[in-house]
């Protein structure tokens, strides 16, 4: 399961982390305690749209922009979880393949997914970007 909790604690992470900013110096200038941040970092609390509002201010970033990055984040991990589910699928729904891999590695801290479906007569290759 996708939890959008976690999704946004990471993206927030990335975003502090370019900066070179501590968990100290966000939740000083956001105005949140520095526990309740890091739980919102590590996906264990929900954030608020007013603590989030104060978090972007902090961090000189656009609400839009972080949540345009988390929807990025999402879709791709929607696409991991739907290849993760079609390798769960019985033979018998695909008798004409010979094979299907999938893997999923990151590149820059964001995932990325490689889907090789071999046909009788032919390779595909199919890269979620």
């Amino acid at each position: 399961m996708i939890l959008l909790r976690r999704l946004l604690g990471d993206v927030l992470r990335r975003q502090r982390q370019r900066q070179g900013r501590t968990l100290r110096e966000v939740s000083s200038s956001a105005r949140v305690s520095l526990g309740y941040l890091s739980e919102v970092e590590r996906g264990q609390k929900e954030a608020s749209s007013e603590l989030l509002s104060a978090i972007c201010d902090a961090l000189d970033v656009r609400m839009s922009e972080l949540m345009r990055e988390v929807s990025d984040e999402l879709s791709l991990a929607e696409l991991a979880e739907s290849a993760a589910a079609s390798e769960q699928v019985p033979a018998p729904v695909r008798p004409m393949l010979n094979s299907v891999s999938v893997s999923v590695t990151s590149v820059a801290g964001v995932p990325t997914e490689r889907v090789t479906i071999k046909a009788p007569a032919e390779a595909v290759d199919v890269v979620a970007a």
